[in-house]
C-alpha cells in the first residue's frame, strides 16, 4: 500500500512540475517591431519615452536600434520558455549593456552604463500599427 501510495505522490508531482511548459521555444520573432521604451529614471518621475526597434530576429540573433544606436552582440534566449535578450549599444561616453525578459507584452529591462556608471530599469511596450 506504501509503494502504491508513493508512486501516485510522484505521478502526481510529476504532473504538477511539468504543466504549463512547453516543449517547444517561444516564437522570438514577435520581438520584431517598434516598441515604446519607458526610460523615466524613478516612479513617478515625468515619463520619457524613446524607441527601441527590432528589424530582423535570425535564429538567436537580433538587428535593431536602441534609443537611436544600432545594437551589437545581440542574443536571444528562449531556453527557459521565456524570451530574455541581452545587446549592446554605445555613444560618447562608452558602452551600453542592455538585457530584458519579455513578460506578456511588455519587455522588461537593464541598462548598465559603464561609461556613465549607472544601472537603470526601463519597460517597453510594442507599438501596434
Amino acid at each position: 500500500m506504501r509503494v502504491a501510495t508513493a508512486l501516485a505522490l510522484a505521478l502526481l508531482l510529476t504532473s504538477c512540475v511539468t504543466r504549463g511548459t512547453s516543449d517547444h521555444d517561444p516564437n522570438a520573432s514577435q520581438l520584431i517591431g517598434v516598441w515604446k521604451v519607458d526610460l523615466r529614471p524613478k516612479p513617478g518621475a515625468e515619463a520619457y519615452y524613446k524607441e527601441f526597434i527590432v528589424t530582423e530576429v535570425n535564429g538567436k540573433t537580433f538587428s535593431g536600434t536602441f534609443y537611436g544606436s544600432p545594437v551589437s552582440q545581440a542574443r536571444i534566449n528562449t531556453d527557459w520558455h521565456t524570451i530574455r535578450i541581452a545587446f549592446v549599444t554605445e555613444d560618447n561616453s562608452g558602452p551600453y549593456h542592455h538585457s530584458a525578459v519579455l513578460s506578456g507584452e511588455q519587455l522588461d529591462g537593464l541598462s548598465n552604463s559603464t561609461g556613465r556608471n549607472f544601472l537603470s530599469y526601463w519597460s517597453a511596450k510594442k507599438q501596434q500599427h
